[in-house]
């Protein structure tokens, strides 16, 4: 159990690569502008919480907790959503740069993404049902096994999703972004 418990703090600029962030229990905090890159988030307690503006580029978050945590304008290449304490995980992202991070087996339901960047992020095995990607770019990104029941992808770009290995039954997609559909096929469609 965390001994040390932080409650309505803000830290502002605070550079996390060489010292790490006190381990312990930060409620309803907010972290802007801080560097975290490289760093070990590790078994942390993050609740009610706001990332804005931060680098988290390869943190480690092994078996941190999430629960109801905002990530807006933060720069998240290659984290491993996957390694973070999978109970009471609550996501929530704007405007964010995830290239090259893994969501891979991770139940999501809902999860709303807003303008966020995923080039080769994977999302292999994630339940992602009625999740809501609005204006995000997936260039490259793996879908394989993914759970995307009613998720809406009307205004995402750049994806490549395989039907026949995903779950799509009522998913959302734009007529342009059909082609992301079909891909596979090597067909052209004019």
């Amino acid at each position: 159990m965390a001994s040390n418990f932080w409650t309505d703090q803000e830290f502002t600029k605070q550079d996390y690569t060489q010292q790490k962030l006190p381990k312990g229990d930060y409620e309803n905090c907010r972290f802007v502008d801080c560097l975290f890159a490289e760093g070990y988030l590790d078994n942390q307690n993050f609740v009610d919480c706001t990332f804005e503006g931060c680098d988290l580029t390869n943190a480690n978050i092994a078996h941190t907790t999430f629960n109801n945590v905002t990530f807006e304008n933060c720069k998240m290449v290659g984290v491993r959503f996957e390694t973070c304490n999978p109970l009471l995980l609550s996501l929530h992202f704007i405007g964010c740069n995830l290239s090259v991070a893994s969501f891979n087996g991770l139940n999501l339901p809902g999860i709303v993404f807003q303008g966020c960047k995923f080039h080769q992020t994977d999302f292999s095995e994630a339940i992602l049902k009625q999740g809501k990607f609005p204006y995000c770019d997936f260039e490259n990104a793996l879908f394989d096994g993914t759970e995307l029941e009613q998720a809406d992808f009307t205004s995402a770009i750049n994806f490549t999703i395989d039907p026949a290995i995903n779950h799509l039954k009522k998913a959302r997609f734009s007529k342009e972004g059909l082609i992301g559909l079909l891909k596979k096929y090597d067909i052209v469609v004019t």
